[in-house]
């Protein structure tokens, strides 16, 4: 091996073995297949030769079979049902959490009883509850069960000063032997916010050895890993933790709603049409709850909306129709989509055709019958924000499978090496990785060098870049130590601190080790992708102080892309004297679609690369914002010209995540782009 390394490495000084065709593999042969699904179906072929051997050729030769059909030519007949899942994570990773729930043999039996959440009911958890065992809401985004505890409490009798409602933070340490002694009911809320205290709890839980028969203890908490065991373990052995999921889909969300809605509620108003309004209120507040699961495309600004938030509107409606709804809601994104929607789904000019008697019973009935499953076009999204959302589930799912299998000791820890009887060991694996790594690891910058280089007279874009390559130099000192202290640790020869098995733990599961993270930009991408990035970001630093700025910035490549921005308005006041504070920057879309098109840096200001654009398209021959093509869920922007001016025209706001919009030109009403949650962002994770 040593022998073949020396003369490869000969050959390349002669130029007859360039590091392309040593880092070559089988290009990926028809343009619609993702490049991570071609990898994919090559590792299936090594892993699997007897039944998927041939799938690169067939692939390769049968490009358009492939394109229409799901499992074409031998595979329909000859791959099991977990094989084909296999198969189809290839090609469609979104497909695969839907089949798993819809078409899995596994699955079918369980599916009709377990796929809808029963309602929980507050009244069979108090029946069933003891003095002496604390009644546990594991809480989820959405969810909140005050409300339903403060009614049993009111229909129980323990209202007043018989219920005593705290959140963490308001002197829980005294009340807790106060309500045991004479027989109150306590909620303690958000108990994630105090963990410290909840040891105190747990020993306070142990002193109280006879408690009032009329006491009980209502703990609600987000899910946490340092939540004591012992509270739970009482909770549980008496079957009161529960787990308070959102519910998923629009008819199991309305199921939910009209569960709490009382007929005192319903015959609030004397307004023949009040019903029908809560009815269209409680489809509108479903939509809103749904929109969620989609993440950023759903909701750019989050929050976590509940029955609360419904049934405060449900009492608005009694006073001034739905203007509550938009004064609940302060923040710009939640407040911009409720007042283009809201005009969607309540149109009060239809409120005469709805019948005045709205029977409860009929309703629910109704309710009953709405499909399971709804496109994303009902909650006024591209059917491509179902893609992301099945995809992210597909991978959220392979997560939680390899920590359960890891935690129940059934986790595989050897590779095959595609020799007969090959393997790996983990720790082998890990260590392959890490020297693989630091192979890859450049050298740190010399900004002292480089500081003298640009002399006194140093302009705000060159401030930036030293700024820039600190912190990159920050990153490599610490990839370099950390991988190195692991491979001493995996040989035996240190010790393997908690720091270097959570780095150890990422290598082997493909993601970024936290250490790392804290010191890069933030992002998504998994530990090849992200090295990939890594790599692309140190060629544009060493174009950068070798040849000077890029004549296109990549933006995406920096640690901080707002102070490069920044920097230019800066160099622009200085050139042209204009004062800092009345300047700001100007952005057009340009006709370039790559670097290579781009001749020269324009005169004032920069031309920049790296922009995604998700729920829209761009139309390069009109210029403005088109619908999304179908399964195309993110577009690359053309090359970006943005040019520092004196006065404030458009303001660019850029962020590493989807986080804001970007005002862009578009002959469709911007209440289409508010609906569709189309964000302008970096880094195509």
């Amino acid at each position: 091996l040593f022998s073949f390394n020396m003369a490869v490495k000969i050959e390349q000084a002669e130029g007859r073995a360039p590091q392309e065709e040593l880092e070559s593999r089988r290009k990926k042969p028809c343009d619609w297949l993702p490049d991570q699904g071609w990898e994919d179906i090559v590792k299936l072929a090594e892993l699997f030769p007897e039944q998927f051997g041939s799938l690169p050729d067939d692939v390769e030769k049968n490009s358009t079979d492939w394109k229409s059909a799901p499992f074409p030519m031998k595979y329909e007949e000859s791959l099991s049902a977990f094989q084909k899942l296999l198969l189809l994570r290839c090609f469609r990773v979104d497909r695969v959490y839907r089949t798993l729930n819809h078409d899995f043999p596994c699955f079918l039996i369980f599916l009709l009883r377990y796929v809808q959440p029963p309602v929980i009911s507050t009244d069979a958890i108090y029946e069933q509850s003891t003095p002496s065992s604390p009644i546990i809401f594991i809480l989820s985004p959405g969810s909140d069960p005050a409300s339903d505890i403060m009614k049993l409490a009111e229909k129980s009798g323990f209202d007043g000063n018989k219920f005593v409602f705290l959140a963490m933070g308001q002197g829980q340490e005294k009340l807790l032997e106060m309500a045991a002694t004479r027989g109150q009911w306590l909620m303690l809320q958000n108990c994630h916010l105090l963990v410290k205290w909840l040891k105190e709890l747990e020993k306070a839980l142990e002193r109280i050895t006879k408690p009032s028969p009329h006491f009980r203890l209502w703990v609600t908490t987000d899910p946490i890993k340092d939540f004591p065991i012992g509270i739970l373990q009482k909770s549980l052995k008496a079957g009161l933790t529960v787990v308070m999921e959102p519910p998923n889909g629009l008819k199991l969300n309305m199921r939910s709603t009209y569960s709490k809605i009382s007929y005192e509620t319903l015959t609030a108003s004397p307004h023949p049409a009040f019903s029908g309004l809560v009815y269209v209120l409680a489809f509108f507040h479903a939509v809103v709850q749904e929109r969620r699961k989609y993440g950023k495309i759903g909701w750019n600004v989050p929050y976590d909306f509940n029955e609360s938030d419904f049934f405060v509107c449900c009492i608005g409606v009694i006073y001034k129709m739905m203007e509550i709804i938009h004064t609940r809601f302060l923040l710009m994104g939640p407040r911009t989509y409720m007042s283009v929607s809201i005009l969607q789904y309540v149109n009060l000019s239809s409120f005469s055709v709805i019948a005045h008697s709205f029977v409860l019973l009929c309703v629910t009935d109704e309710i009953e019958n709405l499909p399971l499953a709804n496109t994303p076009e009902v909650l006024g999204l591209h059917s491509n924000a179902e893609i992301g959302y099945y995809t992210q589930a597909a991978k959220d799912m392979w997560t939680h499978l390899i920590d359960l299998a890891k935690s129940y000791g059934h986790y595989t820890l050897s590779y095959s090496t595609g020799e007969s009887g090959g393997s790996v060991s983990r720790d082998e694996h890990i260590s392959q990785v890490a020297q693989d790594i630091r192979n890859k690891l450049p050298k740190v910058f010399d900004i002292d060098v480089i500081r003298k280089k640009f002399g006194t007279d140093i302009s705000p874009t060159s401030v930036v870049l030293l700024q820039e390559l600190e912190r990159f130099n920050k990153l490599v000192v610490r990839m370099q130590h950390s991988l190195a202290e692991l491979q001493r640790a995996l040989a035996g020869e240190v010790g393997m601190s908690s720091e270097l098995d959570e780095v150890a733990r990422a290598l082997f599961n493909g993601h970024i080790p936290a250490i790392w993270k804290k010191l890069a930009p933030d992002t998504l991408k998994s530990l090849g992708n992200w090295m990939s990035h890594f790599k692309r970001r140190y060629e544009q630093y060493s174009y950068w102080v070798d040849e000077g700025e890029p004549k296109v910035m990549w933006l995406s490549g920096l640690h901080i892309p707002e102070s490069y921005l920044t920097a230019l308005v800066q160099a622009a006041c200085r050139k042209n004297g204009w004062p800092l504070d009345l300047s700001t920057l100007y952005t057009q879309v340009t006709q370039y679609r790559s670097e290579d098109e781009v001749r020269d840096r324009p005169g004032q200001g920069c031309f920049v690369s790296g922009l995604y654009l998700e729920g829209a398209d761009w139309d390069m021959e009109k210029g403005c914002l088109v619908k999304s093509k179908p399964k195309v869920l993110v577009v690359e922007l053309p090359i970006l010209k943005v040019i520092p001016i004196e006065a404030c025209r458009l303001r660019l706001q850029v962020w590493t995540t989807s986080t804001t919009n970007l005002y862009l030109f578009t002959t469709i009403h911007l209440s289409h782009w508010v609906l569709q949650g189309v964000c302008l962002y970096l880094n195509a994770d």
